[in-house]
């Protein structure tokens, strides 16, 4: 009788101790697979804590407007070149744009730009993100919110995929100015299609004008 207690005891430890499954979004969680010319990359963004960011991105993500941009950016830190983050999205592409997303800094989300965090870019205006994003390989700290720098809005977790991101990192690069001197990878990764795994989509029902092969404004 004790060996049946001690087996039944070593089952019910072993399921226990197994991993989560990963075929489900956590609670608040919604996560997005990218399809790209290297691989697919799956983060799960944190609607709980960036509501407004992720609604945003999932915007984007539903009107199919990240289908045939690319991962441009490759920003290796000079001392540590394995690490830094990568950026892609619509670029300069004012067809793809949807309207400026007001900032949501970390120290209003309690998120941080840690190892594999997905986070939105913006320019000198610190509310004019729209559709490119970073993702970064190790921890950046210094793109959180901290004092008179407003950071930037980190919305959620690489959960499948990171090696795809640091083989996008390692890719040759050049060109730029400014802040993006040297960082421009030479042949772009293409993101193929963007696709929601959890939740049901909803599309803006905004013109495509990019799908009429109208040209962008100069």
């Amino acid at each position: 009788m004790l060996r049946r207690a001690f087996v039944a005891g070593l089952a019910l430890l072993a399921v226990s101790a197994a991993p989560v499954p990963q075929g489900r979004a956590s609670p608040g969680k919604v996560r997005v697979r990218l399809v790209t010319s290297m691989g697919a990359i799956t983060v799960a963004l944190d609607a709980g804590r960036a509501p407004k960011t992720v609604a945003n991105f999932l915007a984007y993500v539903d009107d199919g407007r990240f289908e045939g941009t690319t991962f441009y950016r490759t920003a290796r830190r000079k001392t540590e070149p394995t690490k830094g983050f990568i950026q892609g999205g619509v670029g300069t592409d004012a067809r793809r744009m949807l309207d400026p997303l007001p900032l949501e800094p970390t120290s209003k989300t309690g998120l941080r730009h840690l190892h594999g965090t997905i986070s939105m870019a913006h320019g000198p205006n610190p509310n004019s993100a729209n559709g490119n994003f970073s993702i970064m390989v190790g921890d950046n700290p210094g793109l959180d919110a901290r004092g008179a720098n407003p950071g930037f809005a980190a919305f959620g977790q690489v959960v499948g995929g990171m090696d795809v991101v640091q083989r996008i990192l390692a890719l040759p690069s050049g060109g730029g100015r400014d802040a993006m001197k040297g960082q421009m990878i030479l042949k772009p990764v293409t993101i193929v299609r963007a696709e929601r795994l959890d939740g049901v989509a909803r599309p803006t029902g905004r013109v495509k004008p990019w799908q009429l092969g109208l040209k962008p404004a100069n």
